[in-house]
């Protein structure tokens, strides 16, 4: 969406754009394409005074206009921008919109029909998670793995972007793929988040993305995973196991008594790898009855645990991280997409455990 009063400019100047591959319908105020890749680019220009409106009516799920529709004609209101027969209001933000049904806002991210009207009428809807409540970046790798930089160069860079603490999670010595740390380079690791927590203000934890094993177990002895500050337990291998072998393989690893976060739990790549098979209903029970937290992974390339999976393990109280999964200093900026994830999946500030600040959180994650 645009909003100008020049739209044959705004359309020109987008007609230039070099990754616009083919154009499939072209008018005054409106151009759809096809990109390079493939994806569909639908680009309208409004006047200025209309863009609030049509933005609101062209960007939020169909069962959810459907229901302010309803709402609207009840109150003698008319929402849509293109309405034929009746002049639309003209909203100045979108709160505005949902002001005029008599609504609390809606933040975009829930607009999805998943009962997010119901709650904002009889006052449960939540205040969604927001990208400054997060107080410690979680799930970091360094060069001690497949990460790109040095564990000084991820700390500064956390720090730069305000935050409390840095979790040092690198890959466990399973994960050859990915330069696991074994048993002889992890006091060497530990030495050196010593050495650099002198450098540098933010707090660093010393942690480890662990391997699920085939069987269930945790890929560390014992004497190793006691000493960690915080666990990740994540499954990189063995994808295809039956349903009902992941799922045995799961509960082992969420019983354990350690507790850890459950890494992007069903092990998506998007376009890429579907979820694996399993009986989530179950997985979640066991969660919420084991020492356990739940990861909302931030990497674009995974934004796993997808928003309808998050709402049925919220209901079961179970507490979760926002992680960026970052492999590069530039990868912190994954916790975008992580917060994003969060907001759609309805959580709230006090349902993430990395809101919290450096010393509650060590209390609340440490194995």
């Amino acid at each position: 969406m645009a909003s100008s009063d020049q739209p044959r400019a705004v359309l020109d100047h987008f007609l230039r754009f070099a990754a616009l591959s083919r154009t499939a319908e072209l008018d005054e105020n409106r151009c759809r394409g096809f990109l390079a890749d493939g994806v569909l680019a639908d680009l309208s220009v409004v006047a200025p005074d209309d863009f609030v409106g049509v933005l609101h009516e062209r960007t939020g799920a169909p069962g959810h206009l459907a229901k302010l529709g309803s709402i609207a004609r009840s109150k003698g209101i008319t929402l849509r921008a293109d309405a034929p027969s009746a002049k639309p209001p003209r909203f100045s933000s979108e709160k505005q919109v949902y002001q005029c049904l008599g609504l609390p806002y809606i933040a975009p991210e829930l607009r999805e029909d998943k009962g997010e009207i119901e709650a904002a009428t009889d006052g449960t809807l939540p205040q969604p998670l927001a990208r400054e409540d997060i107080r410690g970046m979680t799930h970091c790798h360094t060069v001690y793995s497949d990460g790109r930089n040095s564990i000084e160069e991820m700390a500064l860079a956390a720090q730069a972007m305000g935050m409390s603490y840095l979790t040092i999670t690198d890959h466990s010595p399973s994960a050859h793929y990915a330069g696991g740390v074994g048993v002889d380079r992890l006091r060497a690791q530990w030495d050196e988040i010593s050495r650099v927590q002198e450098r540098v203000n933010i707090r660093l934890l010393k942690g480890t993305e662990s391997d699920i094993l085939e069987d269930g177990s945790l890929d560390y002895p014992d004497f190793y995973l006691e000493q960690f500050d915080i666990i990740i337990a994540s499954i990189h291998s063995r994808h295809k196991m039956d349903s009902d072998q992941m799922t045995r393989r799961l509960l082992r690893a969420l019983k354990l008594p350690y507790f850890k976060i459950w890494g992007h739990p069903l092990g998506r790549l998007i376009q890429s790898r579907p979820p694996f098979a399993c009986r989530m209903e179950e997985l979640l029970d066991a969660v919420a009855e084991s020492r356990c937290a739940i990861e909302v992974n931030g990497d674009p390339h995974r934004l796993d645990l997808e928003p309808h999976w998050i709402r049925v393990a919220r209901e079961r109280g179970i507490k979760f991280i926002v992680s960026t999964d970052a492999h590069s200093t530039g990868a912190l900026e994954n916790l975008t997409y992580g917060v994003s994830m969060a907001r759609r999946g309805w959580l709230s500030r006090d349902e993430v455990l990395n809101t919290l600040d450096a010393e509650r959180f060590m209390m609340a994650v440490r194995p």
